[in-house]
C-alpha cells in the first residue's frame, strides 16, 4: 500500500517506520523538509511537501497535534483529495492534554476535517503513544492491543483495518464518524490519568463482571 504521512513528529516515526518495515511504500510531508527527509532516510522511504503528501497513493495518516491541524488544512486548500484517512494525534509528553475546541462544542475533530475535505476519514491510531506503536509487536499479557477504528466508508474502514493488522494488532470498530468525538474525548481523559500517575485500568471491572447474568 502506498502511505501518505502528515506530519514529522514521534507518530509519524513510529507508524511509518512499522508500515514501511511490513513493506508498504511511505512518504514523509511536513512543514519541515529536513524533518521529512529525516524519517525517509531513517526508514528507507521518501520525503516531499504536505501536498506530496496527502496525494502520495492509497491511504493518509494525519499524524498532527490538535492545534496544528486546521493551518495545515489551510496549507493544503483544504481539498485532502478522497484517500482513507486513519487520524492520528501525538502525545505531548511535556504538555498536559488539552481538549479540543471541536469537543466543547459537540464536534469531533474528525468529522471537522471530513467535513472540510470530503475526505473518507477514519479515526484510529489516536489513543495510545508512539512507544506502544514501536513494539514488535504491540502486545501484552492479554493479547494483542485493539485499535478503535471509526468510520462511514465501510471501504476506508478495512484499509486502515489493514494497517492495524500490518502492526501486529486487532482492529476494533466502534461505530460511524459520529462516535469519533467519544473517542477523541476518551483519549484526553486516558492521557490525563497517565500523566498524572493512575492507571486507566483500575477504573474496570474484569469484562465477565459486568456482561455475566444478574443473578440478583
Amino acid at each position: 500500500m502506498r502511505i501518505g504521512i502528515i506530519g514529522t513528529g514521534n507518530m509519524a516515526d513510529a507508524l511509518g517506520g512499522r508500515w514501511a518495515a511490513a513493506g508498504h511504500r511511505v512518504l514523509f510531508g511536513g512543514r519541515s523538509p529536513e524533518r521529512a527527509r529525516a524519517l525517509a532516510d531513517r526508514t528507507g522511504q521518501s520525503a516531499g511537501t504536505l501536498r506530496d503528501a496527502a496525494g502520495f497513493g492509497d491511504a493518509v495518516l494525519l499524524a498532527l497535534p490538535y492545534d496544528a491541524v486546521a493551518g495545515v488544512l489551510a496549507a493544503l486548500g483544504a481539498d485532502g483529495g478522497s484517500a482513507a484517512r486513519p487520524g492520528a494525534r501525538r502525545l505531548h509528553p511535556c504538555r498536559r492534554p488539552r481538549l479540543p475546541a471541536h469537543h466543547r462544542h459537540g464536534t469531533g475533530v474528525a468529522r471537522t476535517i471530513a467535513d472540510a475535505t470530503g475526505a473518507r476519514v477514519v479515526k484510529a491510531f489516536n489513543h495510545l503513544p508512539d512507544a506502544v506503536w514501536r513494539r514488535l509487536p504491540p502486545a501484552f499479557a492479554e493479547g494483542p492491543v485493539a485499535v478503535p477504528l471509526c468510520g462511514d466508508d465501510p471501504a476506508a474502514l478495512e484499509r486502515v483495518a489493514t494497517l492495524v493488522r500490518d502492526l501486529g494488532c486487532v482492529p476494533l470498530p466502534v461505530g460511524g464518524l459520529d462516535r469519533a468525538a467519544y473517542l477523541e474525548a476518551t483519549t484526553a481523559f486516558l492521557i490525563g490519568l497517565w500523566h498524572s500517575g493512575h492507571d486507566p485500568r483500575s477504573l474496570l471491572p474484569p469484562f465477565e463482571a459486568v456482561t455475566a447474568p444478574d443473578r440478583g
